[in-house]
């Protein structure tokens, strides 16, 4: 077990099977040494739980806790990219978080600390990233947040 592995148990966080793709897409590629991550979204056990517009349908709190999850799927097909070896990741690069809400809902960027804290408690510093978060009229299956992610590996 490396070091990654220890601290995500230590951490009490399980790391869900990759989703599939739902479209036509792969879900990762690697280019020399990045591995760009496809927009994923809050599948929990295969299914969405999670839906509907951040300020209308689901409050802060929530939408923090499904950016989280959204989070938790791209480290799953990082992982799955580095044929279960974290450890080889060098450096969270930049975060992309898509956040369905209401035109008068204004923190994104909050939502999007629920993905970005996981991603530093998770990977310490190399956790630490450059991302957007932006507001949408709507996302795929009516979920409240996507998130896409470019990592650096060796």
């Amino acid at each position: 077990m490396n070091h990654i592995d220890k601290k995500i148990e230590q951490l009490g966080i399980i790391i869900p099977s990759a989703p599939t793709p739902a479209a036509n897409y792969i879900p990762y590629v690697i280019s020399n040494n990045l591995v760009f991550i496809s927009g994923q979204v809050p599948f929990e056990n295969g299914e969405i739980k999670n839906t509907g517009k951040v300020g209308k349908d689901i409050g802060l709190s929530q939408a923090k806790l499904v950016a989280k999850i959204c989070a938790l799927n791209v480290i799953s097909v990082l992982k799955e990219a580095l044929n279960g070896d974290l450890s080889r990741m060098v450096k969270c690069v930049k975060l992309g978080i898509f956040v369905s809400c209401t035109s008068n809902f204004h923190q994104q960027p909050e939502v999007a600390n629920g993905a970005s804290d996981l991603m530093v408690e998770i990977f310490g510093d190399k956790g630490k990233h450059a991302r957007f978060a932006v507001g949408t009229n709507s996302l795929p299956r009516n979920v409240p947040v996507e998130i896409d992610a470019v990592f650096e590996i060796k």
